[in-house]
């Protein structure tokens, strides 16, 4: 007989979280190797939170109710979502600022800026 596997299992795996602007405001967030599991923020931190609550319940769900537990496509690992950008001092000045006012972290705001100007989803991890 084959042995399940718990639920810290699954939650330690690196699923690919995908996070967009939502077009009235906030962001979509969603893992699409678990269908259907998908949540949404305010913010990138609040959207986040909501969507790692949101995998721990349809993780949860799905082995209670048997079903199998689908682990993350080859490839979940092939980029950090980390990477290092010198940018002018006035720059990282206006950023700071700018993510102060709107009382978001540098990254949060960074993050929002870019996906804003590829236009499309950007997949974070």
């Amino acid at each position: 007989m084959e042995q399940r596997r718990g639920i810290e299992y699954y939650l330690s795996l690196p699923y690919k979280i995908e996070l967009h602007p939502a077009s009235e405001g906030g962001f979509v967030v969603s893992i699409p190797d678990l269908p259907g599991c998908i949540s949404q923020g305010e913010t990138v931190e609040e959207a986040m939170t909501m969507i790692n609550d949101a995998k721990e319940a349809w993780i949860e769900t799905a082995l209670e109710d048997g079903c199998e537990v689908p682990e993350p496509a080859p490839g979940a690992n092939e980029y950090s979502g980390k990477f290092n950008l010198r940018i002018p001092k006035s720059l990282h000045r206006d950023l700071a600022r700018k993510a102060d006012e709107e009382k978001v972290s540098l990254n949060a705001l960074a993050t929002y800026l870019l996906s804003s100007c590829l236009g499309k989803k950007l997949s974070i991890k």
